[in-house]
This record gives C-alpha cells, structure tokens and sequence, in this order.
C-alpha cells in the first residue's frame, strides 16, 4: 500500500502542487519563528554574557525613596573604597547612568529618543576603565570632553578632537569629543547610543557627586565568587541588591527568555492561523482527488483491499506530501529567519546580532507540523474513501454526499453556532478580562459552526447575485452561478479559508478604526494648546523648560504636566498634577462636570469624576492632605472634571506641588503661541530652549499622528501577519478550480463543441472564482464585524469617547480585493479549461 501511494502521489503531483505550497508556507513560518527565536535568544545572552564575562559581584543600591527621613542617593565612594579592601577583589567600577543624546551636524539626536544613554568614565590606576577599549583618543579627563562609542560617532561623522552638541535632561551643552570607544554593553551592542562623562560630571546630571547607582567587582585569580559576595554583603546598605556573576547571568537569562517568549508566541499563533486555513485547502485537495479516483479506489477494494488499507493508503499518501512540503518550508524558514535579522536592523528594532541557531526543536515541530496537520485535514477524505462500496463506486465517476449527511452537517454546525453567538453575547455583557476570555471561547465555537454551515449558506446567498451574472454575463454567468453552488461542500471548504482570514482583518480593522477614531477625538477636543513639548525618550523634562518658555516672546500660555502625589487619611495616596492656573484652561479642554478650575488661582483643587464618586467627593469639601515632605495642609475641592485620556488626578497650582516636592517629573509642557501653530512660531520655541535636539515639539497633528500612529501601526503588523493565511486561501481558490477544471473536463468540452467560446469559458470560470471569493470574504466580514462590537463592549468603559465605527470604505476595499483575488486565482484554470481539446475532453473520463 505504501508503493501505491507513492506512486499516486507521482502520478498526481501537479494536483497536489497547492498543496504542498499551503503546507510549505504554514511550515516556513513555523520554522522561520523558532529559528528566528532561538538566534535572538542566543545573541542576547551572548550580548549579556560578554558584558559579565568579567564580573565577580554586581551591587545595585537605587538610594532611599524621596520621602525617607534620612537620604541617600546610592552607593558611596566611601563604600567603594572599603569594597575594594576585601580580600580577593581586584577592580571596583561604580557606575552611573541617565539619557543623553549626541546631536548630528544638522542638530538632530543620531539614535533613537530612548536608545540614547549617558554613563560615567570611571578610571582605574592605570587610567583605564575595564568596559570599554579606545581605539581612538582617551576617556573624558574634565567636565568639557566626552566619549562616543564608535558607531554613534560615524553615523555623525564626528572624529577626535570635534565639537559635539550633547542632549541630556538638562539644557544642551557643547563638548570636545576625548575619544571613541568600543564595549560590550548591551546598548551600544544592540544599535544604540553611549556617550561617556567624566565621573563627576555624570554624577552631576543623573545623580549626586560623590555618588553611583550600581558597583561591579572583579576578582583576582581563585577567588569565589560566593566568598567575595559574603565579604561585600556588610559593606553596603541593607537596601542595596549584591548578587555573583552567575546570579546576574541568570537573572540576565530570564529577562531574555521571557522576552523572546512574547513574540515567539505571537509569531507561533499567526503561524498556526496559516495552518488552520491550509487545512482547508489541504482537506478539499484530497476530497476532490479521492472522487475522482472512486473507480480506482472500487478496484482495489475489489480485490481484496481492506476500507483500513484504503484509509492508509491516502493518509500516505498525504504524510509523503507533507514530508516533502515540510523540507521545502523549513528551508525557506531558515531563509525567513535569516532576514528578519536586517529588516529588524532598517527598522530600527534595536536588537543584538549573532549567527543564526539551528536548534533540533524548530527541525522536529516542522517535520511534525507538517506532516500531522496534512494527514489530519486528510483524515476525513481518506475515511469517505474507505466507506464508498466497490459496487456502488463502480457505476459512477463521483459520490454524491447522502441527504442524510448533509442534514446532520447543518444540524450540527447550527448548534456550535448558536452557543458560539449566545457565549459571546454573554461575553459583551459580562464586560472586562473575563468578558473578552468568554468572546475568546466563544469566537472559536461561531467561527467553526459557521465553517460547518458554509455549505448551506453558500446557496441562498449566491442565489442573490444569479440573476445579476446571468442579465450582465449571459450564458457565462448563469453557468458561473449555478456551478458555484454544484458542490456546495467545495465551495464551503473553498470559501471557508477566505472567510477566516477576512474575519481577522475585519475584526481588527474595526476595532483599530474605532480605537483610532475616539483618541483622534479627544486629541482634538481636549487639547486646545498649539504645541505639546516633551523629551524624545520620553523621561522628565527639566523645571527650567517651563520658565524658559514662560519668558518667550509668543507665547500665550504655558501650563506644565507634573506629577507628584497627596497623602491622605490612613495612608491612602493621591496622584497629583501641577498645572498652572489661568493658563491650563487655555491649553487643555477638561470636561468640567461641576465648578470650576478657576478656583485653582486661590490655591483649591480641581478632582477627576472617577475619583470623585469613588470617594464621595464634592465641590466645596475640604480635604486633609499631606504634601510629599510631610507637611499637612487643607485643601478645598473647587471643581470636578469629566474623564479624558491625557490628564486625570488632583489638579493643583504647579507652585504649591514644587514647593513642597523635590523635582516632580514633569513629562509634557503645553503650550498656547500668539497667531497659532505656524513655522515662525515652532522655531521660536527651538530657540528658546537652545536648540535642544532631545526636546520635541508636537502641533496637534503631530499629535494625533503619535497617539493614532500607534493604533495603525499595530494594525499594519497584523495585517503582514496575517498576510500568509490570506495567500494559502488564495492558493485554495486557485486549487479548487484548477482541480474543478480537470474534474469536469468532458462537460466544458461539450460547451465547448456546441458553440461556447473560450472567451465564455475563461468568463465562467473567473465568475466561479469571484463568487466564490466575494461569498467568503462576505462571510468573513460579517463575522469579523460582530466579534469586533462585542470586545468593544468591553473595553468602552477604559476608553474615553469609545463609539463602535463601521469602516465602510476599507471593507468596501476588503470585498473588491476579494473579487480581484478571485479574477487572478482564476487565471491559471481558465487558460486550461479553455485550451482544452474539445474532441479529447468528450471522451475522457
């Protein structure tokens, strides 16, 4: 039996092509993910490694928190000095790190806002600093020099001895570049930038002189590292953090693995998507393939094969298929993998390189993969086979499926669908995590009841646009039609691959438009200021930028974003947020619900509605708070404002949170210009803050392009993601026909020798193909429409301004695409059919 199906697979390989490309495809993500992976993983801990290679004992000491009664900012020099005393410690480094940024020649920084950091140049007695190798220059000697690593410095093609602008939280300062460097530290390693102070100039702009935030020791010769712990441990604060090397490495080993575990999960799931929708194709291949094999398959029957053996045969039959089509798709992963390596690297994903791993488990899961998942979707063609009497198949070419089957068929999937729609109902009223876990279930169960009723519904909803082939297309039409619904169970299978793939997108596009739609508005209903100023890596601005642009000429209104909190009854705190009164409401839009936020200027505040009915709050109450250094104080709520995605909290007089804070963050300025957003008036601001290249400066369309580019952004990754499902459903249109085609090539003869023209015949055929490909994507888009109100039902209440928007355009575009689809996938078995030879095709069988 298993020469038999090699040999059937042989003698069918050009029918089995598609096949093997679905497989082949599914395969190669698989493979590509893992190996991918499994090369990330590696070049991470290699990175980490080499950055450890040396370390005996890492200590990190963040300092005290800011409301302790006695501060200290981390570890000492002084605690430095006695480490270095312990027995067996050769080398102290203290190290001190924050963002700056150096700035090219046209005054924009050279790496990404948050890849750009700050450290301190820590000599030994040799003047060295183990971290880092010169091969240029020397380390910064004074507060006037800094240090690049080398890549930084060529891509601003900066060298020794030049001038550089250098970004840090603090205004923009001028230095003379000492030198250039190389290192095995995992931010330069992975694409960013590092730009070196002296030790006490770094101190100075991220810490306290005289102070670091983290320590490495390295041994001498034959020390232990847990010895050396054990001896450093007394030497430090109880708060400080002192683990060995291979406490680090392992802890550096987690933190990789957890992250690589993310993604390759959601590489893994689109995978399995692909897969899922090639078990359609895969399933109908071997559908059509055993009908038209009956006489074949009767014959051995006949004469002595078991319906096991048969069963067998075609499940060889598909294991061989998806043993080749499995070689084939891990050769490509390995392609994949290697180049998502430099698409990552043009896309700026700041990630390690290394040489790409081959592991065992990405070659056994896609051999496994592959060859289950097509003897699976094989299982149930190879099991109708085995249940065709020799006699019965004897007497005709094709099995028609029983009434009773069919009625069965529809019967369960009615079922699965209903509990399907009922669970995710039940999910969208339920509401939150547990809300979106019962849509999840529920999706699920719709999705497969739906693929089991397809066959039914195939016929109703292509008998609505019949009569629109026949009067446009005439007799191509009308045969178009009615051979689209011959075969329901192929054209269900046939549209079934579509329709999932159209339920992702749609689902998604929906919810993205809608997502995308209520934070565009309230960017534009609340934020009424011309510019929102921030840092480019997103930390805290200096409380200098804020009296800067107060004094600029233009300027309108200026009212900082500041964070800090209030203490109240029973140690229970309250998120705080220094505005500048007057001016905030010149700026930013708040919904007032009661009061005002005028009564901010008398030193009152202004209350979020959530706070408000949480706590009971009301206009006119007096609180007993505390500021952040203890002093107690009385403050009267003047007003309560609406929910909104930009400000929430206790709003309060900047003045009062500073005085008794010690330097809030402040993480965006806004800003109100006289005349508006206009170019002048942009670089009036530059100016102002000295043409600092890590502050930006955002108009409101810059705006909304930062908060609604995130949302079109995902939706484009998933839309590549699901990029490979949609092309093994088109593979599945083309191999329905291409296999139809050859199925019914006697009848398309006959058209032919009664006068159809091949022009008419390429017609019908492509008209197959659209109707097939529209009642899919119909499918798809309706489902994925549903699905998509019903997990907004349950994040309504966590996004502000959440209405459900109908994309009508884009889904438009999905049905058009569909129908082009359906015209390409046509034009390989359109060209058959019509080249066939009228008088060969009447008698062949």
């Amino acid at each position: 039996m298993f020469r038999t199906a090699l040999r059937n697979v042989l003698a069918h390989k050009a029918r089995l092509l598609m096949t093997v490309l679905a497989v082949m495809l599914g395969v190669a993500f698989v493979s590509g993910t893992l190996i991918f992976s499994d090369t990330l993983h590696n070049a991470f801990r290699q990175q980490s490694g080499k950055g450890l290679e040396k370390v005996a004992v890492g200590i990190n000491d963040y300092g005290t928190p800011a409301d302790a009664a006695e501060q200290r900012p981390g570890i000492s020099q002084a605690q430095l000095t006695k480490i270095a005393t312990v027995p067996g410690a050769d080398n102290v480094t203290g190290s001190v790190e924050g963002f700056a940024g150096a700035a090219d020649r046209d005054g924009k920084l050279i790496a990404q806002g948050w890849s750009n950091k700050g450290g301190n140049f820590y000599p030994g007695k040799d003047g060295k600093d183990w971290r880092y190798a010169f091969p240029g220059g020397h380390g910064p000697a004074n507060s006037g020099e800094i240090a690049l690593d080398t890549r930084t410095a060529e891509k601003g093609g900066y060298k020794v001895g030049d001038k550089i602008r250098i970004a840090t939280n603090r205004p923009v300062k001028e230095y003379t570049l000492s030198g250039v460097f190389t290192t095995d530290q995992g931010t330069v390693n992975s694409g960013g930038s590092l730009v070196l102070f002296d030790n006490r100039t770094a101190q100075e702009l991220f810490l306290k002189p005289g102070f670091f935030s983290s320590a490495t020791v390295t041994a001498e010769p034959g020390t232990e590292q847990g010895a050396l712990q054990d001896a450093i441990v007394p030497l430090v604060s109880k708060d400080a953090t002192v683990q060995t090397g291979k406490q680090l490495g392992d802890a550096e080993e987690k933190v990789v693995a957890e992250s690589t575990k993310t993604l390759t999960q959601i590489l893994l799931g689109f995978a399995g998507i692909a897969l899922f929708v090639g078990v359609f194709l895969i399933s109908n291949t071997f559908t059509m393939l055993v009908a038209q094999r009956t006489r074949e398959l009767a014959l051995m029957r006949a004469v002595g094969a078991s319906r096991k053996q048969i069963t067998r045969s075609i499940l060889a039959e598909a294991g061989i298929v998806g043993l080749i089509a499995s070689v084939i798709g891990f050769a490509i992963g390995m392609g994949m993998a290697a180049g998502l390596g430099p698409v990552m690297d043009a896309m700026d994903a700041q990630l390690p390189s290394g040489p790409l791993v081959i592991g065992v488990t990405p070659v056994l899961a896609s051999l496994a993969v592959g060859v289950l998942i097509t003897m699976f979707a094989a299982w149930l063609p190879a099991r109708r086979a085995a249940k065709i009497p020799p006699v019965a198949a004897m007497n005709s070419v094709h099995a028609t499926p029983s009434m009773k089957s069919l009625v069965v068929r529809n019967v369960i999937g009615a079922i699965i669908t209903a509990i399907g729609a009922v669970t995710v109902v039940g999910g969208a009223a339920v509401g939150k995590e547990t809300g979106r876990l019962l849509i999840g279930g529920g999706a699920f169960l719709a999705l497969i009841g739906i693929i089991i009723l397809i066959p039914l519904l195939s016929r109703p909803v292509i008998a609505l646009v019949r009569p629109l082939l026949h009067r446009v297309f005439k007799i191509s039409g009308k045969l178009a039609g009615l051979n689209s619904v011959r075969n329901p169970r192929r054209t269900g299978a046939t549209a079934s691959a579509l329709a999932i793939g159209l339920t992702l997108v749609t689902g998604l596009t929906v919810l993205g438009v809608t997502m995308g739609q209520a934070i565009d508005k309230q960017t534009t209903d609340v934020v009424t200021a011309d510019y929102m100023v921030n840092m480019a890596n997103g930390s805290s601005l200096d409380k200098s930028v804020v009296e800067t642009l107060a004094r600029t000429k233009g300027v309108a209104a200026v009212s900082p974003q500041q964070f800090g909190s209030l203490k109240g009854a029973g140690d229970t705190y309250q998120d705080a947020v220094g505005v500048t009164p007057g001016d905030v409401e010149k700026v930013l839009k708040l919904p007032v619900v009661n009061g005002s936020l005028s009564p901010l200027a008398r030193g009152e505040v202004a209350v979020d509605e959530k706070t408000a009915k949480a706590e009971g709050y009301r206009v006119g109450q007096t609180l007993d708070l505390a500021y952040e250094d203890g002093k107690k104080t009385k403050l009267t709520i003047g007003g309560i404002y609406g929910r909104n995605e930009f400000v929430s909290g206790m709003l309060i007089d900047t003045k009062l949170l500073t005085a008794h804070s010690q330097d809030p963050p402040t993480y965006s300025v806004y800003v109100a210009m006289d005349g508006g957003p206009s170019a002048a008036n942009e670089q009036t601001l530059v100016d102002s803050l000295g043409k600092n290249p890590a502050i930006v400066f955002m108009d409101s369309a810059d705006i909304r392009n930062v908060f609604g580019g995130v949302v079109n952004q995902m939706l484009n990754i998933m839309y590549g993601l699901l990029a490979m499902a949609l092309v093994i459903a088109v593979l599945g249109v083309v191999n329905t026909l291409a296999m139809s085609v050859f199925e019914r090539q006697q009848e398309i003869g006959m058209l032919r020798a009664i006068g159809l023209a091949r022009t008419k015949v390429k017609t019908m055929i492509r008209l197959e193909a659209v109707v097939i490909s529209v009642f899919g994507a119909v499918v798809g888009v309706v489902l994925g429409t549903f699905l998509a109100w019903a997990i907004g039902q349950t994040i309504k209440d966590q996004v502000v301004g959440y209405s459900l928007v109908i994309p009508w355009d884009r889904i438009g575009i999905f049905l058009l695409l569909a129908g082009v689809v359906g015209v390409l996938a046509a034009m390989w078995p359109a060209r058959s059919a019509a080249r066939l030879n009228m008088l060969s095709a009447i008698k062949a069988e």
